[in-house]
């Protein structure tokens, strides 16, 4: 058993050796669709409030429009910026919608239309997810200061 965890360490050394940090000013091409993104998820939420678009026959409150809206577009100014929190907290925001998708596909898609949506749904968030995984690593935590 130790051969094994000593093969896939010198794997994963080789993985770490060969990654290469961004240079300033520098933002891995997915990070930069995902900034995208989020910036226009938190643009159509506010400007679906603005036309007075009614939730279930009611306008929502500007608190429950502002709180997702402002949350979107911190992430799409953190990911622009290519800072490691807003990377893994817009991963975060994807694995949610992964579960909630693959819910869909299991108990509420009943028509065809439902079932493409849904899927099309799982396909975008779980490629995106996949595919910051690398520029994660790239970005690489801030090092911290040691405790005094």
């Amino acid at each position: 058993m130790e051969a094994g965890y000593a093969k896939a360490e010198v794997r994963n050394q080789a993985a770490r050796d060969a990654l290469v940090p961004l240079t300033e000013g520098e933002r891995p091409p997915v990070v930069t669709v995902a900034a995208i993104l989020a910036a226009l998820i938190a643009l159509s939420i506010v400007v679906t409030f603005a036309a007075g678009v009614k939730v279930n026959g009611s306008t929502p409150k500007v608190s429950t429009v502002a709180a997702p809206a402002l949350i979107m577009g911190v992430l799409a100014w953190g990911m622009w910026r290519a800072r490691y929190w807003a990377v893994v907290c817009f991963q975060v925001v994807l694995v949610f919608l992964i579960f909630t998708a693959v819910y869909g596909l299991l108990v509420i898609a009943t028509s065809v239309g439902e079932f493409a949506v849904t899927v099309g749904l799982l396909a975008v968030s779980g490629t995106l997810f996949w595919l910051m995984v690398k520029a994660m690593a790239r970005i690489q935590m801030p090092e911290r200061l040691p405790r005094q």
